[in-house]
């Protein structure tokens, strides 16, 4: 395969045993860390981060990048306290041996650049001299929901990189191949998540995110699968009838919507021309 699959693998299970169990048997190699054993990854201690580390090395397997919530937050939130945790999550990256951490541009921001600019740069002047890279999110309700805002970001702040995410793009109205042909050389690596035009995730390449087309012209090597597929609980009990009633991507566990999502990018790779 072309590229190394990465993964948040928490949407398979919440314990650390049964991600790894499920990156090994779907061929993910790295893990995007977000939640771990119960705790978000911006609020493990250094003693759990080593005991993450050690595990996932014990596997071959390793972390590509923090998945961290920094910018998820509201412009008038406490934003002291968030870049406290983001410098202490900053050593957790040395700790988990990665060099990149996700980051968002926080909500209710849409006509206050100005405001985002300064706790972003916050951010830039905490991770100076780390060799940590940054790397902005597009997501829905954030300053950068939508291409010509993050690209204010990047033109302001190289030191950020981004991160594709074509359901998100959906989801907040824009059209993924205009955001790329306006982020693609700013991007350090992308999120795999498809969605419907009513907002729907659906695996890679059944939705509206223009996922082959973007990937032929993606230049990087790390893709990050993020399911975020519909899982219904007791879906292995229905009958074949009833099943075909039910949005036609759910799936009767995490594990298994972890799996499809993970099909779905390899079968649009291995069939790129």
């Amino acid at each position: 395969m072309k590229y190394t699959l990465a993964a948040f693998a928490d949407e398979a299970s919440p314990l650390l045993k049964n991600q790894i169990k499920a990156m090994k048997e779907n061929g993910v190699s790295a893990l995007e860390i977000r939640g771990v054993d119960g705790e978000n990854v911006a609020d493990i201690s250094k003693e759990k981060a080593k005991e993450i580390i050690k595990r996932l090395k014990d596997e071959g397997l390793y972390v590509w990048s923090i998945g961290s919530p920094y910018g998820k937050i509201g412009l008038n939130d406490d934003f002291s306290h968030h870049l406290d945790k983001f410098k202490r999550t900053l050593e957790i990256c040395d700790i988990l041996e990665t060099k990149h951490i996700r980051l968002f541009s926080f909500y209710g921001a849409e006509n206050r650049f100005d405001d985002v600019c300064e706790r972003l740069e916050k951010f830039v002047t905490a991770a100076d001299g780390t060799g940590i890279l940054l790397c902005h999110e597009n997501e829905k309700g954030i300053y950068g929901d939508i291409a010509s805002r993050c690209l204010e970001i990047h033109k302001t702040f190289p030191q950020i990189k981004a991160i594709f995410d074509p359901a998100n793009f959906i989801q907040s109205g824009q059209d993924t191949v205009k955001a790329w042909d306006m982020l693609g050389s700013y991007v350090e690596y992308m999120h795999i998540k498809d969605a419907l035009l009513d907002g729907s995730v659906v695996p890679a390449g059944r939705g509206e995110g223009n996922i082959p087309y973007i990937l032929s012209k993606y230049k990087g090597k790390v893709l990050t699968v993020e399911p975020h597929l519909s899982v219904f609980d007791g879906l292995d009990k229905l009958e074949a009838g009833e099943k075909s009633k039910i949005f036609p991507y759910t799936y009767g566990s995490p594990a298994e919507a972890f799996k499809a999502a993970v099909d779905a990018i390899k079968d649009i790779v291995e069939n790129m021309p």
